[in-house]
Parts: structure tokens; sequence; C-alpha cells
């Protein structure tokens, strides 16, 4: 079974960073799934906010999140990561990583149920 753990999560004021992380374990190579960071708010649904996906390494992002969040992962690393820059209050919730993409059709990264493995999540939170 695969097991995810994440890091990097924590308290900053609005215009802050916070680079979170997460670490791939009990597979050889994780290179061939595809990964991606998603993020669920208290009273509200899980939502998807990046993902690579492994046919090609492409990059995906929410709208909400294009041009200040970047997603990255070392090939040969088993490691995902998230860069979060210009923080907003409305990004305050617990992330997620997820691993292993099991439906390819257009737009389905963004959906949880077509993930397979997931961490335990961290919690970010962004005051004004």
């Amino acid at each position: 079974q695969v097991q995810l753990v994440e890091s990097g999560g924590g308290s900053v004021q609005a215009g802050g960073s916070l680079r979170l992380s997460c670490v791939v374990s009990r597979i050889t190579n994780s290179d061939s799934m595809s990964m991606a960071w998603f993020r669920q708010a208290p009273g509200e649904e899980r939502e998807g906010v990046a993902a690579i996906v492994a046919s090609d390494w492409s990059t995906y992002y929410a709208d909400s999140v294009k041009g200040r969040f970047t997603i990255a992962r070392d090939k040969g690393k088993n490691m995902l990561s998230l860069q979060m820059n210009s923080l907003k209050p409305e990004d305050t919730a617990m992330y997620y990583c997820a691993a292993l993409l099991t439906d390819y059709s257009s737009g389905s990264w963004y959906i949880p149920d077509n993930w397979r493995y997931w961490g335990q999540g961290t919690q970010v939170t962004v005051s004004s």
C-alpha cells in the first residue's frame, strides 16, 4: 500500500508563502504515478489545487491558484511539492497529497474520487 505523508503547513499572514512537501513511500519509484494536491476547508468539498499527470508530466492548476502556486516533483525522488506564494485568507484549508490517477479523461484530475491514494493532510491557515 502506497503511503503519502505531507508536511510544511502552518500559519502565515496574507501575502506570505509556504512550501508543502509530500513524501511517497512503500513504492520503489513513483515516477509512473500522477500526483496532485487537494484542499478542503471546513464545511466545503475537497477541491483540486494542482496536479502533475504522469503520462507527460503536464501540470494543471485550479483557476484560483494559477500564477501563485507551483507544483513540482523530481524524478526518482518520490517527493511532491507545492510552493504557495501570495497566500490569501481563502487559501485556508487542510491540504492533501494524492497519488495514482485512475481516469485520464479531460478535467478528471480535479475530481477526488479519481485518485487512489491519499495522505492525512497538513493544515494551512492564512490570516488577514
